[in-house]
């Protein structure tokens, strides 16, 4: 019998399932994109009841595939972070949209806790900045803006979760609400050195305990499966979507770095079992917890990645498909002058401004749609040099190697970009999906599918990139993006 693990990659357009094998190759893949929801400048929600009627189709479709001599011996989720749910335990009906991780709707809320001097206690627990990004500003928001909800949650009527909570819950019929660290490392309401929500910063939000899921690690049994057709399925590893990349990665040693590419860009960087605290406003985070080892990374979050090629796609009507960005890209030696800077939804790491707006630089008669496709990749590859740059000063010392995952890193024009920005070899593997691997790994390990040594092995390169421009030209990219930067910030009064 051929034993296969199943893996749940619930990201912020789209849902996907894919099974592997024992060797870790994928052998059946589903997608479906659902519906983004845009109710007022800067607001994102989903509607969390589509997301899990994505996720159930896209899962159907793989299981429907095998064959009587395979079975399923595990499954594993890795999903979008920080978008917040709440929902009625009785019925499983959420009360609201789910608030997408980059709604900026509680920007006020949070200039208002820092002006009362609450940043530098939420960052030395959580590891993280306050800010919008995180998910406990968008519980209160909902708790408060909802008739009778706060009320609700006091009485232990409702549930909160990530997504990653929100499909558990689902696939159990409504048995299990909980979390694992990863995710709750990301809610700005769990202590990531006590290892559990913390009492002061549950009172400060003002978010009733009652609401939260249970925390467990990342890679064990947690229960099993309870739906029709898919029935005693061991849900055995859980991890937020960039954490589960860069187990993927096998980034698996101390100072190891990756850089997924999707909708936003999110570089992450293990620092073993001790975590960093930033001194250049990047993230401490958990890495991933099994059995009782915790591994800690640094990360900086690029709010918008390979979205810009989407809203150019789609917003814009630039071209019909995604792909083509690299052909109207490379169809002009340089960026003629264009500086794009895609702050559509604030600026991420390390400039953490949620008033910035995007911006093109630049223009002149002579731009063409090329110039702009340029400049728009060049903006990705800008925002993860930042952080790299950012991420050399907290340790001291430069990073030696990229690995990079997403699919935009099909994109050969935008990883060689990357290299020729950031002056460093980029490193991308045979499988570019490595966050739905990550969790098919996290899942196998649990119930002794893999072992690490086994893990370390299979994963392999398919082709390496490093710098092809000389110092003068890089400087001179990087001083025009540091000066359209400065002209974007502080644009909402």
């Amino acid at each position: 019998m051929s034993k296969l693990i199943l893996a749940l990659d619930q990201g912020t357009t789209s849902s996907r399932a894919i099974l592997y094998n024992q060797e870790s190759e994928p052998i059946h893949v589903a997608q479906k994109e659902f519906q983004q929801i845009f109710p007022e400048p800067g607001w994102v929600e989903h509607d969390a009841e589509e997301i899990w009627a994505s996720q159930k189709a896209v899962m159907h479709e793989v299981v429907d595939k095998i064959s009587a001599e395979q079975t399923i011996t595990a499954l594993g989720i890795t999903n979008q972070r920080e978008t917040t749910v709440i929902w009625e335990r009785s019925s499983g009906k959420p009360i609201y949209n789910a608030i997408v991780w980059q709604d900026r709707r509680t920007a006020d809320y949070c200039e208002e806790l820092k002006a009362a001097g609450h940043e530098k206690t939420i960052t030395d627990k959580t590891g993280l900045l306050l800010d919008a990004y995180f998910s406990a500003t968008k519980i209160r928001w909902i708790l408060n803006h909802v008739d009778g909800a706060m009320e609700r949650a006091e009485k232990g009527e409702l549930a909160f979760g990530t997504i990653d909570s929100w499909l558990v819950w689902n696939l159990t019929s409504g048995k299990q609400h909980i979390t694992d660290v990863t995710n709750a490392s990301r809610t700005m309401l769990y202590n990531i050195h006590t290892l559990a929500w913390d009492d002061e910063l549950i009172d400060l939000i003002g978010i009733p305990r009652a609401i939260l899921p249970e925390v467990r690690t990342s890679s064990e049994h947690y229960c099993d499966t309870e739906l029709s057709g898919l029935k005693n399925i061991p849900i055995a590893g859980i991890a937020g979507d960039q954490q589960a990349a860069l187990f993927g990665q096998m980034c698996i040693e101390n100072e190891m770095a990756k850089c997924t590419y999707g909708t936003g860009c999110f570089l992450v960087m293990n620092t073993g079992e001790t975590p960093v605290q930033s001194k250049n406003k990047l993230l401490t985070t958990i890495g991933w917890q099994i059995g009782d080892k915790v591994t800690y990374a640094l990360e900086g979050s690029v709010f918008i990645g390979g979205a810009i090629i989407q809203w150019l796609r789609d917003g814009l009507d630039f071209f019909d498909d995604a792909a083509e960005s690299e052909d109207h890209a490379s169809s002009v030696k340089d960026n003629g002058g264009v500086v794009f800077v895609p702050a559509l939804t604030g600026l991420g790491a390390p400039h953490w401004d949620s008033s910035a707006r995007g911006s093109i630089f630049g223009l002149t008669r002579g731009t063409t749609k090329g110039h702009i496709s340029r400049a728009a990749l060049e903006s990705i590859t800008f925002q993860v040099s930042d952080v790299l740059d950012t991420m050399a000063k907290d340790l001291g010392k430069p990073v030696n190697e990229l690995r990079v995952d997403g699919g935009a890193t099909a994109n050969n024009l935008l990883m060689q970009l990357q290299s020729d920005i950031s002056d460093i070899p980029v490193s991308r593997p045979k499988n570019l999906e490595t966050t739905a691997l990550g969790a098919a790994y996290l899942a196998g390990l649990a119930v002794g599918l893999w072992d690490m040594e086994t893990l370390k092995k299979q994963w392999g390169e398919d082709r390496k990139f490093t710098a092809s421009i000389d110092a003068d030209d890089r400087i001179k990219l990087k001083r025009n993006w540091q000066k359209a930067i400065e002209r974007t910030k502080n644009w909402l009064d």
